[in-house]
């Protein structure tokens, strides 16, 4: 019989990675990455100290986490991703802003969550324009499912928060019917929240909405 394989919601893209990424990867990861591995994790240890820790899912170049985790120093974040770039990227951001609230793990988010963190153990997690996989034939690779929405709320705490954001109206649409169905969550507005204080505006976000484009924001918090 065939091994099942799950539904990946990531191509390992073969972006080009600089020198300067390349060089952050190596040299930083040691430093501020946390390996894959099946013991769960003890945040306030790798830490350093007891604080309200938050996720970051999937966070591109790396801008939006490092602005979070400079304006709040008193937060903890553990960002993953699985793009090299991106990686590189943010980990060269850390050091230069010498910044000893934010942790890296390159790997699946499912995985991690499965395997390496504890039962309630963050204050939020951020998912901020995940990929929208476009297609119909593609949705099914939507990373925020119900499945995947349930495991979320497993490592959440009580009162804690999922925030997704994207400007894919049908997407935004999509992750409001899954968020909406999980009897542990609740929307904190009707339908689409204004975007939080905490969550700056990429470059990218930017210049679509000065052509008009939408974005969504929506932030869920468990009962």
């Amino acid at each position: 019989m065939a091994e099942h394989r799950p539904i990946r919601s990531f191509v390992l893209r073969q972006g080009r990675v600089s020198n300067a990424q390349r060089r952050a990867h190596e040299t930083l990861m040691p430093k501020y990455g946390i390996p894959l591995g099946d013991k769960r994790l003890d945040l306030d240890q790798i830490f350093g100290r007891s604080a309200p820790k938050f996720l970051e899912i999937g966070f591109g170049m790396g801008e939006t986490t490092v602005t979070i985790a400079k304006a709040h120093p008193q937060y903890d974040y553990l960002a993953i991703d699985v793009h090299t770039p991106g990686i590189g990227n943010l980990l060269k951001q850390i050091d230069e802003s010498g910044l000893t609230n934010v942790r890296v793990i390159q790997h699946d988010a499912v995985e991690v969550l499965q395997r390496m963190l504890p039962c309630d153990c963050f204050d939020g997690v951020h998912i901020f324009f995940p990929d929208p996989w476009p297609k119909v034939r593609h949705h099914k690779r939507r990373l925020i499912q119900p499945e995947f929405t349930a495991l979320l709320c497993r490592h959440l705490k009580q009162s804690g928060y999922i925030h997704a954001a994207t400007d894919w109206e049908d997407y935004a649409g999509q992750i409001l019917k899954v968020l909406s169905s999980e009897s542990r969550l609740a929307n904190i507005a009707i339908d689409y929240a204004p975007r939080p204080e905490y969550r700056p505006l990429t470059k990218f976000e930017q210049r679509g909405l000065r052509l008009g484009h939408g974005v969504w924001d929506l932030v869920f918090r468990k009962k």
